[in-house]
């Protein structure tokens, strides 16, 4: 496959490959070029085929989108929203993000840190009142370096236990084992029930703040309320005032408790639905909704600096964990791949029942993959590697949620 793939970029490149624009200069406004209509057909007439084959022949459903300078050079749509009523997926159909809706929140907690409404290095608790963890920060939360235990696993019948033992070097280290818990919440859970929890119960850390990463849907729950917390509006609400309305995403909103009654299932890979479960009301860390082409805005936004300045964006890229070795890091609401000479990888993956999700940022070629799906299909995550049409380089990545 690696091969046949590498052979195809090379006849592919060598034929009658575009320009590629200049390298992007990370913490600057890009100035996107434009692209010509050759240029278009020649990267559609290259991802066609690859679609074809990493996708569509393993029951994709679902929407697609790539671009190159800001412009789409390639989008499909297949299949339906709503396997019961057979309402095709269109350019307009909202799909839920999953954990992509995390950049929205990091993003959003970044511009308010622009206007001096908030310091990374602030701690929690000075916008969660009760919160009883008293040295995590606003930064621990965006970077998954809080040690917080997971929601999903705390408020679904799973525990956490903490031990210490010494490992094969007669070093102390901490180990984590998950067991079974009567459940102890009931009902849809919001972000309120999160914050309660946590200040009832108070969970043990699973390690402590800025010792390790681990990645922490909780992380993303709390961001949410110390977003309401500071503008005095729901999460959704400020989203939709501040985020989509101005940008000009017209199909991308937050799904919450009053939506329940409009709920429309994802579906698994054999088509049977997901019905609606207690913790699907809590956003932040998921719960965003939007399109493919919805997301090209976002991207092109933080492309040209028109949500948050060029130099915090940069600042949301760097690693924040490197007590590991490897070529996977976290930023501040981003996934990163590194591995220099290449280009720093810049994306963020989404799983959520029947949804997964790909959002691909390889900016020093001012290209983008967005693929959405809501029928659980784990190729959606492989298929990210087509963005090797832009490079000429064989992806080998390996990028699930």
């Amino acid at each position: 496959m690696i091969i046949h793939l590498l052979s195809f970029l090379l006849m592919a490149c060598g034929a009658s490959s575009p320009k590629q624009s200049d390298t992007t200069i990370i913490g600057q406004k890009v100035q996107f070029s434009s692209l010509s209509e050759k240029a278009k057909a020649y990267y559609a007439d290259a991802i066609r085929p690859l679609y074809e084959k990493q996708l569509l022949r393993s029951g994709f459903n679902g929407a697609i989108l790539f671009a190159k300078n800001g412009e789409i050079v390639f989008e499909d749509y297949r299949g339906d929203i709503n396997f019961k009523t057979k309402e095709p997926i269109t350019p307009t159909t909202p799909f839920h993000l999953a954990s992509i809706s995390k950049t929205f929140t990091a993003m959003t907690i970044l511009r308010l840190m622009e206007q001096g409404r908030i310091s990374l290095e602030d701690p929690v608790y000075k916008y969660l009142s009760g919160f009883p963890y008293t040295s995590i920060t606003i930064k621990n939360l965006l970077s998954h370096r809080s040690g917080l235990p997971k929601y999903d696993h705390f408020m679904s019948g799973t525990r956490a236990i903490v031990t210490r033992r010494k490992n094969r070097r007669g070093k102390w280290v901490k180990r984590t084992s998950y067991i079974t818990d009567p459940i102890s919440v009931t009902g849809l859970s919001t972000n309120a029930d999160v914050l309660k929890y946590l200040n009832q119960i108070q969970p043990p850390l699973e390690s402590q703040p800025n010792k390790r990463y681990h990645y922490c849907n909780t992380n993303y729950a709390l961001l949410a309320l110390i977003i309401e917390k500071i503008t005095g509006q729901t999460y959704p609400q400020y989203l939709k005032d501040s985020v989509f309305t101005p940008l000009g995403m017209q199909h991308s909103y937050v799904f919450s408790l009053k939506d329940t009654a409009n709920y429309v299932p994802s579906y698994n890979y054999n088509k049977s639905p997901f019905k609606l479960e207690k913790l699907d009301c809590i956003y932040g860390d998921k719960n965003v909704y939007s399109t493919v082409r919805d997301l090209l805005i976002w991207d092109r936004a933080l492309y040209q600096g028109t949500f948050i300045k060029p130099e915090t964006f940069a600042l949301s890229i760097e690693p924040q964990s490197n007590e590991t070795r490897g070529i996977r890091n976290y930023g501040l609401g981003w996934h990163l791949v590194i591995d220099p000479p290449n280009p720093t990888i810049v994306y963020h993956n989404g799983w959520w029942h029947g949804n997964n999700t790909v959002f691909r940022r390889l900016i020093a070629d001012t290209a983008t993959v967005i693929v959405l799906g809501n029928k659980f299909n784990r190729n959606i995550w492989s298929a990210g590697k087509m963005s090797s049409v832009f490079t000429g380089r064989v992806d080998t990545t390996g990028m699930e949620e």
